[in-house]
């Protein structure tokens, strides 16, 4: 019986200096495997005499379980100890400050549409969105702008079909807004058009617009001038001033150029306003009784005013950006700041 002696002891410590499963399933290979230690031991019980095989066989059979337990004890040791592991090495440092994701941003144009249209909302102005491809009546002829005529050459832009083009100004909400709506009414219309404008610092050929107008009975060039004065002391500052000088639109008469107070030197004169103290903001006047007929309303029984203002203008004098064109670069960095 000495040989079962031995292999119990030389299995157990063979058992017991595994490492990993790999060598743990060599051990047991070694030992219980087919052609194993043990299963020899067992193979030879035919050799002994009747009387002394049942004594040898409750032996081998008694190692046979005492190593396969202490095989299957080493494999669960063995296994608690690589979780154990596993999780040192994936423990997270809950006293650390947590890592703030990047997040994203509103464009500026976007941001600055919003501001202007906020401030003329909050002025009385009803935000209207129309549709960004046009067609000629509505963009050209409904506001006294006819075919023959010369401002039509800077605007006679992208077409897609005979009479359809995209938008060279968002004016069409003039009409379309007039001819399902009476009287009083104060609109603001906000959108992307397109000239066949060359690119350079301060013209690209998309663009985005604010359109307002006003229309009811007794409205004056007074009430132009104070509307645009208090929404520019809104979006500027309360000291900001207005100027107004004679300009010609087709669909207004009289019609106006507004310059503002210069935002960076206030007033003083710089690089920016050109020494002047002004920088030119928008085309305004009163609504031409030529558009009003067109729509149906009484010329003589209503009056309106009608503004319109570039957003990418707004915003690089609001914040003294000098290239319309990187508003469109995708400079990350760049639009990170508004």
């Amino acid at each position: 019986m000495d040989p079962i002696e031995s292999l119990r002891t030389s299995a157990l410590a063979a058992t017991a200096a595994a490492e990993d499963n790999a060598a743990l399933e060599e051990v047991r290979v070694l030992y219980l495997g087919k052609k194993g230690k043990i299963t020899d031991l067992l193979k030879e019980l035919g050799t002994l005499s009747a009387e002394e095989r049942p004594a040898a066989g409750q032996k081998i059979n008694a190692l046979k379980d005492e190593v396969s337990s202490a095989l299957a004890q080493k494999k669960d040791s063995l296994s608690e100890a690589a979780y154990a592991s596993s999780l040192e090495k994936e423990r997270i440092d809950i006293t650390l400050p947590g890592r703030t994701p990047a997040t994203g941003n509103l464009h500026i144009i976007t941001k600055m549409q919003a501001e202007i249209v906020s401030v003329l909302e909050g002025m009385g102005f009803s935000p209207v969105e129309g549709m960004e491809l046009e067609d000629e009546y509505h963009n050209f002829e409904a506001l006294n702008i006819p075919s023959y005529h010369p401002s039509r050459d800077s605007h006679d832009s992208i077409y897609v079909s005979k009479d359809r083009l995209l938008r060279t100004h968002t004016s069409p909400m003039q009409i379309r807004v007039m001819e399902k709506i009476k009287p009083p009414l104060a609109i603001v219309s906000p959108g992307k058009t397109a000239r066949r404008d060359a690119v350079d610092a301060k013209h690209s050929p998309v663009f985005h617009q604010v359109e307002g107008f006003f229309v009811d009975e007794g409205v004056t060039f007074g009430h132009l001038k104070g509307c645009l004065e208090t929404f520019f002391q809104r979006l500027f500052g309360e000291k900001t001033k207005i100027r107004l000088r004679p300009d010609y639109f087709p669909f207004v008469e009289p019609g106006a150029e507004i310059s503002a107070t210069c935002v960076v030197c206030k007033g003083k004169g710089c690089r920016t306003c050109g020494n002047t103290g002004w920088i030119e903001l928008l085309g305004a006047g009163m609504i031409h009784p030529a558009v009003f007929e067109h729509v149906g309303y009484d010329p003589k029984k209503y009056t309106g005013f009608a503004f319109g203002m570039g957003v990418e203008r707004v915003a690089m004098i609001k914040y003294g950006i000098t290239d319309i064109r990187m508003f469109y670069e995708n400079d990350v960095e760049f639009l990170a700041q508004f």
